[in-house]
């Protein structure tokens, strides 16, 4: 075991709070296997121990996240995420295949996946805007988080007002998914992608309102007057 891993580890197992432990479980359907801290302590412990590996190679670098994703422990799955987001900038065309491995092979939760896909994924797209054929291959796998990576790994261009033919693509790719935390996945994305372009989401959940889970569309029309709202939510059949 590399020591930084060990020294993390450690320092995790002091922080434990069975009681945080126990209430945080209530947030997911499936079982999480977690140490017991605020989210908040865990990223800032990540932080201070990027300092430590920042200078490394890349390739070692995600050997260690390797290494912290294999516990299956959230926190240090945090601790990727926010060391992934920081390598953003050292990355190449080919790395979108270390974060599908991590995704398919490490991603148990909704928060461990939109964790690392709504920074690292997202700001890798940003970088190499090719990456979004990878993206629309994910809706298609048996894979629940990979289909919900597809959306999620969006939401911060797609608030920003960028990628919004992309976003709508991946939303009609995901459209009618009978997995209710994908809906929500894309609906979010579409949420997000209505807050600069309100007239462009709203027409498209119009266009699809009969066949959009519910879930999906509560999301996508969060942001909306409340005129649109309504008019979303009316069952004309």
């Amino acid at each position: 075991m590399d020591p930084v891993v060990e020294a993390i580890r450690e320092e995790f197992t002091a922080h434990a709070d069975p009681e945080i432990r126990e209430s945080g479980q209530r947030f997911f359907k499936e079982e999480v296997r977690c140490y017991g801290m605020k989210t908040a302590t865990a990223v800032s412990i990540a932080k201070r121990y990027w300092k430590e590996v920042k200078a490394r190679e890349k390739e070692e670098i995600f050997a260690l996240c390797e290494e912290l994703y294999s516990s299956g422990m959230m926190e240090e799955a945090f601790v990727v995420s926010e060391w992934a987001q920081h390598l953003a900038d050292r990355c190449e065309p080919g790395d979108i295949a270390v974060f599908r491995h991590w995704i398919e092979n490490y991603i148990t939760n909704w928060a461990t996946c939109d964790g690392l896909c709504n920074h690292a994924v997202g700001d890798f797209i940003v970088r190499y805007p090719e990456g979004i054929e990878e993206l629309k291959r994910w809706t298609q796998s048996k894979n629940r988080w990979m289909r919900r990576a597809a959306a999620v790994s969006l939401i911060v261009p797609a608030k920003h007002g960028e990628f919004l033919a992309e976003a709508i693509e991946i939303a009609n790719l995901l459209l009618t998914d009978t997995d209710d935390l994908v809906q929500k996945g894309y609906g979010w994305l579409l949420k997000e992608a209505s807050r600069k372009h309100t007239g462009e989401v709203f027409s498209y959940v119009m266009a699809n309102k009969r066949v959009m889970p519910r879930t999906a569309l509560r999301y996508a029309i969060e942001l909306m007057p409340k005129d649109l709202k309504a008019e979303a939510m009316k069952k004309d059949w």
